[in-house]
């Protein structure tokens, strides 16, 4: 059997670099949320950003305006603004893409970022049956794409998921079950496979076969998450959570007698929250503890998209030989999805409110953001 890891589709026939849009390999949106119940009952709290097109503007207590430009700006404040941005929408415009770029042989990652209660866990997973996020909207159209190519294009598709969440730089399976003597869930190891990459040693995976099977796994692995309340949020999430769909296509033509298939790794992530110690933490060394090693792998994660970036964008012409994919467990993990033949999306979540400006800037210019303009 013929195999390519990154192959292209088997209906196109172009060069990668032929593909519309291959030159931004990184694509950059940002969210607001509405006021939150705290915040409607605090006659103090006044909103402090706003949305034209792709810029984001915060204005502080003293006047001074930021002035932020995005891929993507999402106004989901006021739903009875024209403008708003419902969780439709944000995953037509984000996710969608990257499951069609997934079908091509692309892999491809998509995070949500920001502070605890800046909506990032409602734009990933969704809130009932009315409000689902870009997960389980991935999915359900990741089945219908595949039974339209298993009849139309004849080909064998295969669906592998998995579901881990990164604590305190330890790697936990959120779908296995075994267990310690302690009760508590094993740690688990990433190693470096010479072929196919940085692989969880021992990590439990589930072939699918429909949307309804996916749903419950995601079910069961949400429930299984780390969360403490926060000063932030009485049910914050203290760790990272990955979650990776293998999609394997298969065809098989016939005048050469032989199978060609390719494999995309598709990895959609919400990360902890990226809050200040100093407002996050309740009197406890452990939520220390757990906001130091949050601070340290969002902080690797925005030097090596940075890095990957500044790389991207010299055309190859500057080879960065040395990215720290290594220094964080969360890096390390996604390094096959961040680099190299991959399409990577970023939301950032932010607050409207002036209590919580200082977060919202610091959010807003996180590394990643690479395509930000800040304009004091």
């Amino acid at each position: 059997m013929d195999k390519s890891q990154n192959g292209l589709p088997f209906s196109d026939n172009a060069s990668l670099e032929d593909k519309e849009g291959n030159d931004n390999s990184v694509t950059v949106a940002v969210r607001v949320r509405p006021f939150g119940q705290r915040e409607l009952a605090d006659k103090a709290v006044r909103r402090v950003v706003s949305m034209c097109g792709n810029e984001t503007t915060v204005t502080s207590d003293n006047g001074t305006i930021h002035r932020f430009a995005y891929d993507f700006s999402f106004w989901s404040f006021d739903s009875e603004n024209g403008d708003f941005a419902g969780q439709e929408l944000v995953y037509n415009r984000l996710a969608q893409p990257l499951l069609s770029r997934a079908f091509e042989g692309y892999n491809t990652c998509l995070f949500a970022y920001g502070q605890t209660g800046s909506g990032k866990s409602y734009s990933i997973m969704g809130q009932g049956n009315e409000k689902v996020g870009i997960i389980p909207r991935f999915c359900k159209d990741l089945f219908f794409s595949a039974q339209q190519a298993r009849d139309i294009k004849q080909v064998k598709i295969s669906v592998e998921i998995s579901f881990v969440e990164i604590y305190n730089e330890k790697i936990h399976d959120l779908l296995g079950s075994s267990k310690e003597k302690s009760g508590k869930k094993p740690t688990l190891k990433v190693r470096e496979h010479p072929e196919l990459g940085p692989y969880v040693e021992g990590l439990t995976t589930f072939v699918v076969n429909s949307f309804e099977d996916v749903e419950g796994w995601i079910t069961l692995g949400n429930k299984s998450r780390a969360t403490a309340a926060t000063g932030m949020n009485d049910k914050s999430s203290r760790s990272h959570s990955v979650f990776t769909i293998v999609l394997a296509q298969t065809k098989t033509e016939m005048w050469e007698g032989h199978d060609h298939s390719i494999t995309s790794k598709i990895n959609l992530v919400d990360l902890a929250g990226s809050e200040r110690q100093s407002q996050a933490m309740t009197i406890s060394g452990e939520r220390l503890r757990e906001g130091a090693n949050i601070n340290k792998s969002l902080l690797t994660l925005g030097i090596v998209i940075s890095l990957l970036s500044e790389q991207s964008a010299q055309n190859g012409r500057k080879k960065i030989t040395c990215i720290p994919y290594r220094d964080s467990n969360l890096t390390w993990l996604l390094k096959e999805s961040l680099g190299g033949n991959s399409k990577t999306t970023m939301i950032a979540t932010i607050s409207p409110a002036n209590s919580h400006i200082e977060e919202t800037l610091s959010t807003l210019r996180y590394p990643f953001c690479v395509n930000c303009i800040d304009k004091l």
